[in-house]
C-alpha cells in the first residue's frame, strides 16, 4: 500500500519555505518564481549541496554602501559579466549566512551586516563548461550591508570589482537584466539613510 503523505521535510527546509513564503508576502508580483523555489527547496533537503548536477541552491549579495546608494558588482571571471557577489552554499542551509561569507571572501570587506530576510530570487541556467554539465542555479539573494571601510579587495574569482550607483543602474540596458531588477527594487522597497 503505497501513502499519500508528503516526505517528511528537515528542519532546514522547513525554514526554506517559512523564508519563501514571507518573500512571498512582500513580493506577491513574483509569485510564480518563488513557487518554482519552493517546489525544488521542498523536492531536495540536499538542495545546498553542489553535486546535485542538475541545479543547486547559491546565496548571493546585494552589497550595498553604507550609505545605501552604491552596489558592490564584481566582474566574475568565469561567466565574463557584471553581476553581484555569491557563489555555492556548498552544504550551508543557512542561505543568509552563504551571502554574507561570500560577500567578504569575494570583496575583502570585513565589517559587514546581512538582512536575513530574503532580497531577491532568480534562477538562472549555467553554461556547461569543461566536466561540468549546464545546470541550474537557484540563486537566493540578501541585503549585505558595508559599516565602515569600502575599500575592497579583488579575489580570485573576479576580474574587478566597482562600487556603481544603483540608481543608474535601473537605466542602464546594458546591465544585467536580475541587476537592474534589484536596483529597482532597492529604490522602491527598502529606506535608504540619508545623510
Amino acid at each position: 500500500m503505497t501513502s499519500s503523505h508528503p516526505p517528511k521535510l528537515a528542519d532546514h527546509q522547513r525554514a526554506w519555505l517559512r523564508a519563501i513564503d514571507d518573500y512571498v508576502r512582500r513580493h506577491a508580483a513574483e509569485a510564480d518564481c518563488a513557487s518554482v523555489f519552493r517546489e525544488f527547496m521542498g523536492r531536495h533537503a540536499d538542495a545546498a549541496e553542489r553535486h546535485r548536477r542538475e541545479g543547486h541552491l547559491t546565496g548571493s549579495a546585494w552589497l550595498v554602501s553604507a550609505d545605501g546608494a552604491r552596489v558592490l558588482l564584481t566582474h566574475h571571471r568565469k561567466l565574463g559579466r557584471w553581476l553581484q557577489l555569491g557563489g555555492h552554499a556548498d552544504g550551508d542551509t543557512d542561505l543568509a549566512r552563504v551571502a554574507l561569507r561570500e560577500a567578504q571572501e569575494e570583496s575583502g570587506l570585513t565589517d559587514l551586516a546581512v538582512d536575513l530576510g530574503i532580497f531577491d530570487l532568480d534562477r538562472h541556467e549555467i553554461p556547461a563548461r569543461g566536466d561540468e554539465p549546464a545546470h541550474w542555479h537557484y540563486d537566493v539573494r540578501h541585503v549585505v550591508r558595508a559599516r565602515a571601510s569600502e575599500a575592497f579587495v579583488v579575489s580570485t574569482e573576479s576580474n574587478a570589482l566597482a562600487w556603481r550607483d544603483i540608481a543608474a543602474l535601473v537605466t542602464d540596458e546594458s546591465a544585467d537584466g536580475s541587476l537592474r531588477r534589484m536596483a529597482h527594487k532597492w529604490l522602491r522597497d527598502v529606506e535608504v539613510p540619508q545623510p
